[in-house]
């Protein structure tokens, strides 16, 4: 979703022939905590959303219109705004409680397995897969191949010789196997599948012989997580604390309560 709303305010300004301004995303969160009809507020989806976010931002691997480019990401908020009115969960989209302790553990590595299983904090592909186009051009299916490979850190050793989905060997076969994992990997979202007009989503399992395409589902669930450092009173004066995480710099927004 976030991907698909960064891509479509590029298009935006694309037909009104602003081509070269940069997106930055000054707040994205979700709360840890809501009322009894908020039921998508817990921590366990808090930690999920913000540590894939970060290894999203961390990894470089753009948005499927803008691959490979480096986002802007700010995330809000730092702590709970334990006086802030109105629904419970709008005092707690923090990492920190406002006595400084930690709500859960963060991995601000970006290097931890992408988290989209276990409990409800993943979408499930209801039973859809993401294949190659066959009106697709070799060129554009090639492209998108290269960057699901990359850029979009899809596991391609199952389609490299002598690996179980290596046949047929035709850009279109590999291309299919790369589509689905990101597509998998990325919560099975419509916006997933995009690939430039290069993929499309089926009911029909793709999956073959040995060569078994995944489903989020079957998909290994990482627990490499690091406990976020306490910010210190210096930093939390400052009004914008940034982690540097591997050469990139992820500035968490805070409001003072």
């Amino acid at each position: 979703m976030l991907d698909a709303q960064v891509d479509a305010l590029y298009f935006a300004l694309s037909a009104l022939s602003f081509r070269t301004i940069k997106i930055m995303i000054t707040e994205t969160g979700w709360p840890s905590k809501g009322a009894a009809k908020e039921t998508a507020a817990t921590p366990d989806n808090a930690q999920t959303y913000n540590t894939n976010l970060i290894r999203h931002v961390i990894n470089n691997t753009g948005t499927p219109a803008k691959p490979g480019q480096e986002m802007d990401v700010y995330i809000f908020s730092l702590f709970n705004e334990n006086r802030k009115p109105g629904m419970e969960s709008e005092r707690n989209w923090g990492l920190y409680y406002p006595d400084q302790t930690s709500i859960y553990t963060l991995d601000l590595t970006g290097k931890g397995p992408l988290d989209t299983d276990a409990a409800a904090n993943a979408t499930s592909s209801n039973g859809t897969w993401c294949i190659a186009s066959s009106t697709a051009s070799e060129l554009d299916l090639q492209s998108a191949l290269d960057w699901a490979c990359s850029s979009g850190n899809v596991d391609c050793s199952a389609i490299q010789p002598s690996q179980p989905c290596f046949q047929p060997d035709s850009t279109i076969s590999h291309a299919s196997f790369a589509f689905n994992s990101y597509y998998q990997q990325n919560n099975a979202t419509d916006i997933a599948c995009g690939f430039g007009g290069a993929g499309v989503k089926t009911t029909k399992n793709p999956s073959y012989d040995s060569c078994l395409y995944l489903t989020s589902g079957n998909m290994k669930v990482g627990a490499n997580n690091v406990t976020a450092t306490k910010p210190s009173s210096t930093s939390a004066e400052s009004g914008i604390t940034s982690l540097l995480v591997s050469g990139v710099s992820i500035a968490i927004s805070l409001l003072f309560l």
